[in-house]
């Protein structure tokens, strides 16, 4: 027997990968569930703490690419790249919107 699952819809279809991502950090930040910035996440993932990873590709530090992505891959942690490390920060809290926008 196969267990039907429900798609999250949002306006008149089911939900992106991005949105469904958006979505479920910004519930994670509610049971403070998110570990922002290289160090902090480093150690999580380190000690196997994290079940997934969402990383911003736009870094100019292309050796933190490849220490997150052999840490996951190492520990068997999924894995997220985003292209725009802003809308990352914004997804993550680290700035806050306002009726204007971000800002």
């Amino acid at each position: 027997m196969a267990a039907v699952v429900p798609v999250p819809v949002v306006g008149d279809g089911p939900m992106g990968l991005m949105e469904a991502l958006r979505e479920t950090l910004k519930n994670a930040i509610i049971v403070d569930g998110v570990t922002r910035g290289l160090r902090e996440s480093v150690k999580r993932l380190d000690k196997r703490e994290a079940l997934l990873c969402v990383l911003a590709e736009s870094t100019d530090e292309k050796n933190i690419l490849k220490l997150v992505e052999a840490l996951c891959r190492e520990h068997g942690i999924n894995l997220i790249k985003i292209d725009d490390a802003k809308k990352l920060g914004e997804w993550t809290g680290l700035c806050k919107i306002d009726k204007e926008g971000p800002g």
